[in-house]
Parts: C-alpha cells; structure tokens; sequence
C-alpha cells in the first residue's frame, strides 16, 4: 500500500522533503500549535476524508495504528464522515480503511459499538443535539424530515456510539466540515457547539493548524474566520 507513497522519496525527494520537514515537524511541534498524538490523528483523518485524499488516508492510517491508535476510533470516524459528506464520498473510505487494517492483522469486523435502537434514537439523538446546542433542540425534529433525519440518523445513530466520546465527535464534525468547504454557516454553528461542550477556541485553533498540510491554507484561514466568529456569539 506504501509502495507509491515510497517511490515519491525517490521520484520528488526535493518536494517530499519539504512537505515532510514542514508536516511532520514544524507545523506538528510548532510552541502554542502541539496537539496530543491521538487527537492529531483523529484531525487529520477527519480531514483527509473531508477533503477526499484517500490515498494520503491509507499512509496516515497505517502509520497512527503502528502508533497505537485505536482501530475502533478509526472506523468510528469513518462512519460519522457518512452523515456530513454523505455515501457518495465515504465509500472510498470504507474500503480504505478495511483494507489497512487487514493489512496490519487487525480482525474485522470490530466489536459494535452501537448504544441506541429503532425505539430510542430519536429520543437519544435529540437529547444529544440539546447538549451540544441547546434546550432548542429538543424540539427541532419537529420542523421536518431532514430535521428529524438529523435528530435520529446524524445524532441518534451515529453520535451516540461508543468508541469516542461527544468532545471528540464534534471535534471531528468540525474537521470533515472545514476540510470539504463550502459549508462555513454549518462551520460556524459546530465550532461554537465544540465550545459548549470544552473543546475551546485554542484547541480548535491547533485541530485546524495540524490539518492545513494536508487540506491547504484558504481551507485552514476560512475555518479560523469560522471559530473566530463562533467565540464571539
């Protein structure tokens, strides 16, 4: 799988060089910019979906799960990607991150990790809205179907599983958001959800300042604009 990414070291090692130097050790031990290593790698992947580097993906991958990170939080954020860039751009992914795994021994299928059910999800998802956005949102599945989509897919399915806790799936909301673009009102919205439940405006800053080797800088400035924005409501 690492064959090509490899061959690169030989074919471009000026421009590897460079992007390694910069990725690997300026951006990721900049002073004020340091992530912990596995909230780096839940960014980065979340961001590499966002923006459809499958390829760069299958590196990453590979080199967080040698670094222990946890196959279950990998495929967790895989599937979470569904509800904010729909199938269509996620089942690169699916294939993608099974076919590390099995690469790296890792038995498949993973433990579910699944918490709600047909009868509660609505129930669950809503609550889940309202802890994130507010008392509102109880109420917010009424207005619709997409709003009720919302309340039981998006948060009732996905959001209520095991194998991250809330902090980090609206953390990584807000990576398959920036990295995707055009989508800064709902930018917006989830970097001041990330706020309400602790993940503050300096840590958002060091998830986007990780991720902009991989999803470039007008990406990276117009999510800064976006948190910037959300701190002040």
């Amino acid at each position: 799988m690492n064959e090509k990414h490899d061959r690169l070291f030989e074919t471009d090692k000026e421009f590897m060089d460079i992007f390694a130097d910069f990725a690997f050790d300026e951006v990721k031990n900049e002073p004020g910019c340091e992530l912990p290593e596995d909230k780096r790698y839940m960014a980065v992947l979340s961001a590499l979906i966002g923006c459809g580097g499958t390829d760069a993906f299958k590196v990453v991958l590979a080199g967080a799960l040698k670094d222990g990170f946890s196959p279950v939080a990998a495929k967790e954020i895989v599937y979470q990607a569904v509800d904010y860039l729909g199938m269509g751009r996620v089942l690169p992914f699916l294939y993608a991150v099974n076919e590390v795994m099995e690469e790296e021994n890792i038995e498949l299928p993973l433990p579910s990790q699944a918490t709600t059910n047909k009868a509660d999800r609505l129930k669950r998802g809503s609550e889940t809205q309202a802890e994130i956005f507010g008392e509102h949102m109880l109420e917010a599945w009424k207005q619709g179907p997409v709003n009720k989509w919302l309340a039981d897919n998006c948060f009732g399915d996905f959001y209520t599983r095991k194998g991250l806790d809330l902090k980090d799936r609206e953390m990584i909301t807000l990576c398959f958001l920036m990295a995707q673009g055009g989508c800064e009102p709902q930018l917006t919205a989830h970097a001041k959800g990330n706020m309400n439940i602790g993940n503050d405006k300096d840590l958002l800053i060091r998830v986007v300042e990780q991720c902009l080797p991989y999803i470039g800088y007008p990406r990276s400035l117009n999510a800064i604009s976006c948190i910037n924005k959300a701190s002040e409501q």
